[in-house]
Order: C-alpha cells, then structure tokens, then sequence
C-alpha cells in the first residue's frame, strides 16, 4: 500500500491494526468496503522460549467495523500461526478485537452501546 494513503487509512482503522497487520487490498461491492488485512511476520513472544518456524495462517476471519460514509465495512484478517519447535504446540498472538459474542470490533460494540442509552 503506498505510504501517502497509511495515514488516511490509519485513521479509519482499529488503532493496532497498521502495527501487525499489512493492508492486502480493498474492494468496493455496492455500499460494502472490504479490506483484506495479513498479520506480518514478526515472531510472537512465548512462554518458556522455544524456536518458531511460521507455519502459515489460520482460516480467515471476517469482522464488521465502523462504516465509512454510509458504507459497511468488512475487515478480512489473515491471522498467522507457528509452530514451536521445542515443544510441539502452535504459537500465535492472542487478539482480543471481536467484541465476545459478536461479529463486530470490541470499539464499534462500545459505539452501538453508548448510543443505544439515547434512544427516545
């Protein structure tokens, strides 16, 4: 992605995003945005050491973010995985972004119910 659009996207996204993950590519579809997001390879921190040898990505998940203008927007993340060499077990990052028992950012959860006290 060039780094003139980074920051507008920065600030269209979950803020640890642009950390771990690099941007794929976005789609248009009608009034939906889809932006395809990798973790990058940046080896996670693990208990009792260990060497880790990347062993490619999880199955991809989809999460509704803020919309944008009108339109929805679908975040497609690529979570990766490894496999500790030491002890047998796949390592991976431990991301907290779904909101527990949906399917949209734990920041646009907090938005729909912050709103939801001002309803007439």
């Amino acid at each position: 992605m060039q780094d003139g659009y980074q920051s507008l996207i920065s600030l269209l996204l979950p803020d640890f995003i642009l950390d771990f993950f690099e941007m794929k590519g976005v789609r248009k579809e009608d009034d939906i945005f889809h932006l395809d997001l990798e973790e990058v390879n940046v080896l996670p921190q693990v208990d009792g050491g260990g060497k880790l040898q990347s062993k490619g990505f999880f199955p991809p998940i989809t999460v509704q973010d803020f919309p944008i203008r009108g339109h929805k927007v679908f975040l497609h993340i690529k979570r990766r995985r490894w496999l500790n060499t030491s002890t047998g077990k796949v390592a991976y990052r431990d991301w907290s972004i779904v909101a527990e028992g949906t399917r949209i950012t734990e920041g646009f959860a907090a938005f729909l119910k912050e709103i939801s006290r001002y309803q007439p």
